[in-house]
């Protein structure tokens, strides 16, 4: 049930909100002054807050301006007879949600309740998405190789230096990727993903630079590109060796100038965006054989980072089976499950060509055909090796 907190010197105003949010199913407490309502938001959490402006001991710009330190993600709705644009636009710039004049007109006052909520959802669900974005992107495991890949993370994540992420499928290119942007100066800014294996050769430069309306049978109307998406963060091309060499010159042109052409359109439009790139395939041959330009492979590649492959470290293989138990767990809402040494020992000796990704699959098999403790009987039997 959404908490609601009233702050007013007014008993009278006070008492006739709560009875009206009461009626819609809301959770409603009181504080009489400033002073107490900091108190409240400090012990509980609540969703709404609705303050006066005009109260003795604490004016309630005063007690907006402290909330945003103590309870920064409730919706405050400021209230107040003696109201005037000035002061709106005042309460807004610290952070208001909304103001509205007493007494408030009910449906006015239901409505900006209900946006707040949503508002304050959202916020909640966002900081929910970016918590599960980030532990999805931990890099997991104490081995050499994979200190080699976090030391050079750490020294090229605050530049704005070109990456090109080489290693076979599976091995956790797109972690990578993300900690160069989490770690980046970029961290604030989108940051935009492309698989270019997976986009039809002949959509791909559509996908990264837009289009405009009428430029082919299916634009029916303008569509924005992802560089244009990217800007002010990170673009990141994934499986770049599959991108066909048409979209290869655009691209090569937007890294050397920063500036993009819709399809179908005229104007040059400036971007500001970081390139990162993955790939499981050798450039260097793809060059040989005609298949990738020489001059962007080296556009891409100022700093290249290999990933090895999870056969290369097999130390790690313990560590990353506890977390995905886990990871499985939070999202079966059940408790996680165990494994036994022996267990662990026979799955650290399996072939993994198909890296992380696939110790992934198989850690949520063996979870959900075993029992309590998962054993090598069920390792051997359920790993599909």
């Amino acid at each position: 049930m959404p908490r609601i907190l009233i702050i007013d010197d007014e008993k009278a105003i006070r008492h006739t909100l709560k009875e009206i949010l009461e009626y819609e199913s809301y959770q409603v407490d009181q504080a009489e002054d400033g002073p107490t309502g900091l108190d409240m938001l400090i012990r509980d959490k609540y969703d709404v807050v609705l303050c006066d402006i005009k109260m003795p001991k604490m004016d309630g710009i005063e007690v907006l301006e402290r909330a945003r330190i103590v309870a920064p993600d409730a919706a405050f709705i400021m209230v107040s007879a003696h109201g005037n644009v000035e002061m709106a636009v005042d309460a807004t710039k610290k952070g208001a949600y909304d103001f509205l004049q007493k007494p408030p007109d009910l449906n006015r006052l239901l409505v900006t309740v209900r946006n707040a909520l949503d508002r304050t959802k959202l916020v909640t669900e966002t900081k929910t998405l970016k918590k599960k974005i980030a532990k999805s992107s931990e890099m997991v495991g104490d081995s050499a190789a994979l200190g080699a890949v976090r030391k050079a993370i750490e020294k090229v994540a605050p530049t704005d230096a070109r990456v090109l992420i080489t290693g076979p499928n599976g091995a956790g290119k797109e972690m990578v990727a993300r900690q160069l942007h989490e770690q980046s100066n970029r961290a604030s800014g989108p940051m935009v993903e492309v698989n270019c294996a997976a986009i039809p050769s002949e959509l791909i430069e559509s996908e990264l630079f837009g289009h405009e309306k009428g430029s082919f049978t299916s634009a029916v109307k303008q569509r924005i590109g992802k560089f244009e998406q990217a800007d002010g963060g990170t673009l990141f091309l994934d499986e770049i060796g599959d991108m066909s060499l048409s979209a290869q010159a655009k691209v090569l042109r937007a890294l050397q100038e920063n500036k993009i052409t819709r399809v179908g359109g005229e104007k040059e439009i400036s971007v500001n965006v970081r390139v990162l790139a993955a790939t499981n395939k050798d450039l260097l041959q793809e060059i040989a054989d005609k298949n990738f330009r020489e001059d962007l492979y080296h556009r891409l590649s100022v700093i290249l980072i290999q990933v090895p492959a999870l056969n290369d470290r097999r130390e790690d293989i313990p560590a990353l089976i506890e977390k995905f138990l886990q990871d499985i767990a939070n999202d079966y809402g059940n408790k996680a499950k165990k494994v036994d040494a022996a267990a662990l020992k026979y799955l650290q000796s399996l072939d993994w060509r198909g890296n992380i990704r696939e110790l992934r699959n198989v850690v949520e098999r063996l979870v959900i055909m075993s029992d309590a403790t998962i054993t090598e009987a069920d390792a051997r039997a359920f790993a599909g090796k």
